[in-house]
Order: structure tokens, then sequence, then C-alpha cells
């Protein structure tokens, strides 16, 4: 078993730049606000959702669910080459959840003679998939979390998306397999998915990013239904040594900052020249990056390069952050990586850019933030299942089971227990 990291590991890194903001956000205002539209939205329904969409996206709503004839105008408006790259990518999540769905198996197993144990893999009924508006019209969310809950057999797939988003997002959801789409946004969204409304059904699990609204009411409504996880702004790490390229990292730290203003990014190295190169390679970028308004402020405030004194500290360190998205530039990329745990997806070797995930190449975008890499991975088909077990016994199972049963709930104290467990051994003539 590994190691945990030393805090001296950790502690004794050397920042060439440090973040400018705490990454943890005091959240109570948020709390709050979320808290209050949960319940306003599980006692008033409809009018609530409504009222909400004229406060927060000032917009009047008229009828929620996106009906045929509009999600035919928004496939039709979809510029042909962005039909196709879409189909590209429905195309490579599809395969690789069904590749993993495979690797999700039945089980039936002979105990003991007599005693039979198992578990089947059951879809959930119904998902609910919140489809972030955002800064961008990104093709890929809906991809990302409708496919999977499709290729795992979920009966009913439903999806909220901002009322505001862009046309292309609708025709997203319907390329992708929403059985139902609903113009609805935010935390009002969640709760609507969570309790029902008039209009939109409650569903057994929420799937999808948001910002820090939806997380919160994503939190507040776990226990009524599931939820994948708390994903909150994205982040990107590479580590790298003394062979990486600085122009490359800093390219790819860049595209991941222009997600959000509050995107962590950062570089662990072991070479100062490459710290130091990597520094000057952002700044330099950030001058000609249409979206540096977003990604230079990304930078300014949640941006790290940390200089580890060798390889086992750089490991050491990944680990301690567990970044959502961590690319691995090193000499032999594939050793490393074998020595990581915590992350959400990792990139091995310079051309595994995370653009390429976070668009199309298979593997879902959806990933664990804020050090959660530490306890779950991200999105993936075996989100959309349940693993339910089952067992059932011949007198030779009861005969091997009851008496250690009897005899613990004895000694618990638990007579009704024993009675049951003594029951079905009595029936065939025993006793415990």
């Amino acid at each position: 078993m590994a190691t945990p990291p030393s805090s001296n590991a950790i502690d004794t890194v050397e920042y060439i730049k440090r973040p400018g903001v705490d990454a943890v956000a005091d959240t109570a205002a948020i709390e709050g606000l979320v808290k209050e539209i949960i319940a306003n939205v599980r006692d008033r329904g409809d009018a609530a959702v409504r009222d909400y969409a004229q406060r927060f996206d000032s917009v009047d709503i008229e009828a929620f669910e996106v009906g045929s004839a509009e999600r035919d105008a928004a496939l039709a408006a979809l510029d042909p080459q962005t039909r196709k790259d879409t189909e590209f990518a429905i195309e490579r999540v599809t395969a690789f959840a069904e590749a993993q769905l495979r690797t999700i198996l039945p089980l039936e197993f002979d105990a003991l003679p007599g005693l039979h144990l198992g578990h089947r893999v059951i879809p959930i009924e119904t998902i609910g998939a919140y489809v972030p508006g955002g800064r961008y019209p990104i093709l890929s969310a809906p991809v990302m979390t409708l496919v999977p809950a499709k290729v795992a057999g979920c009966d009913n797939v439903i999806a909220c998306l901002p009322p505001n988003a862009h046309p292309a997002m609708i025709a997203g959801c319907h390329m992708a397999g929403a059985d139902r789409i609903f113009k609805v946004g935010g935390a009002q969204a969640i709760a609507a998915m969570a309790y029902g409304t008039e209009t939109i059904p409650p569903v057994d699990k929420i799937v999808g990013p948001g910002n820090a609204y939806v997380n919160e009411a994503k939190r507040q409504v776990f226990g009524r239904v599931g939820i994948d996880q708390l994903a909150g702004p994205s982040e990107i790490f590479t580590v790298a040594d003394e062979t990486g390229d600085a122009e490359m990292i800093a390219t790819d730290l860049l595209a991941q900052a222009e997600h959000d203003v509050r995107t962590r990014v950062g570089l662990i190295t072991t070479d100062r020249s490459l710290a130091e190169a990597v520094l000057a390679e952002i700044s330099r970028q950030l001058q000609t990056l249409p979206t540096a308004d977003v990604a230079g402020a990304a930078w300014r405030d949640f941006g790290e390069i940390t200089l580890c004194h060798d390889e086992a500290q750089m490991i050491a360190y990944s680990d301690h952050i567990a970044a959502e998205h961590l690319q691995v530039h090193t000499r032999d990329a594939h050793e490393t990586a074998l020595k990581l745990r915590n992350y959400g997806s990792l990139f091995v070797g310079p051309l595994a850019s995370v653009v390429y995930s976070d668009k199309c190449c298979g593997t879902n975008h959806t990933l664990p933030t804020m050090a959660a890499g530490r306890y779950t991975g991200g999105l993936w088909v075996g989100s959309y299942v349940k693993i339910c077990t089952h067992q059932w016994l011949d007198e030779r199972g009861v005969e091997a089971v009851a008496p250690p049963a009897v005899r613990q709930s004895r000694t618990e104290g638990m007579e009704g227990h024993r009675r049951a467990a003594a029951l079905r051994l009595e029936r065939q003539g025993k006793t415990a």
C-alpha cells in the first residue's frame, strides 16, 4: 500500500507563482439562497420556476418543455460541419461507454453448497441531466451526460438547460438522446428535477456540472435523489520534468483557464528553467488570446507554478492537489502515470491534450474537482446503473448459515432475529 504524502513533502515545495485567491470560497450566502429556491420550487412548482426564470434569466417562459418543432428547428439550424463533429463526439463517447459497460458484469456465485449469492446490473429508471448554458455553447456538455445514460439503458432521460441557452445546445441534447428537454436553469432546475413540478417530472438521479448555485442545489437535494458529484470550477495541472515544452504547457493551461474566471490552473515541476519559461510564456500568450479577460483573471487569481525537489515530491504534491485534469509531461510519461493516484482524468504524454477529452475523444469530461479526486472518479456509464445483490438458499444453505445467525442474534439480544433465523432450520427438523 502506498505511503500517504507527508506534510513536509507538501509544505516544502517552492512556489514560482502562488494563487492570488483562496480557491475555497465562503458559500454561506449561496447556501441560503439555494435553500430558499428549493423550498419555493417544492411548494409552488411551475409558478416558482417561472418566477426564477424572470428573476435570474430575464425570460418570460410560457412552456418549459422543448417541443418536437423546436427540436427540429434547432437541428436544422445547426451548421453542417458542427453537426458532423457532434456526431463524431457522440460516436466516440458511445463506443467508450459501451466498452466500459461490458466490464460491469452480473454475478452468480455459489458461496457454499446451497448458498447462492449474486448481483444484477440495473439501469437507473429516470435520469435528470443538467446541461449548463454558461459562457459558451459547449456542445460536448449534453453528449457527456446524456449519451452514457442511453448506453446504460435508463428508461427516461431528462435534460434541463438555461432558457437563454444557444439553440445549438437544444440540438445537442436532441442528438445525444434526451427523451425530454426543458428550458429551466440554475438551482431551480435542480429543485424541479428533485421534487417534480406540474410540468417537470421528478428524477431518480441528477448528473452534470454547473455553477456554484447548481452545485449547492445538488448538495442540498442529495438524499431525496442521487447525484453524480459536486463538480466545481474546472481545473488543470501538469506534472513535468526538464523535458516539458513550455509553449505547449502554457497553451494547455490557458485553454482550460478560458472556461471560467475561477478555473484552477497549475504546473508542478522539478525543473526551475521550465517553471520560469512557462511563467513567461503564459504572459506572452495572454497578450493575443481573445478570451484573455477570462483566462487572465483565472491565471492571476488561481494559477500556480510549483517547483519540487524531486519526482517523489512532485508526485506527492500532485496527489495532494488531486486535479480534475492532470497532464503528464515527463521523460517517461507512462511510468510517471503509474505512480499517480489522485486525479479526475489522466492525460499521459504531451500529445494527450485535455481539450480532446473535453470535446470528443470518448472519455467523460464531467470530473471531480476541489480534491474530490482523492475519493472518486468522474462521470461514467457506471454512474447510471445500480449493482443490486440477491441471494437464495436451499436446505443445505440453511443448515450452514442458520446456526451462526441464531447464535449471533442471541448474543446481540435480538430475539426476533433469532426466531427468524431458527424457524427455517426447525422446519427442516434441525436445531441450532
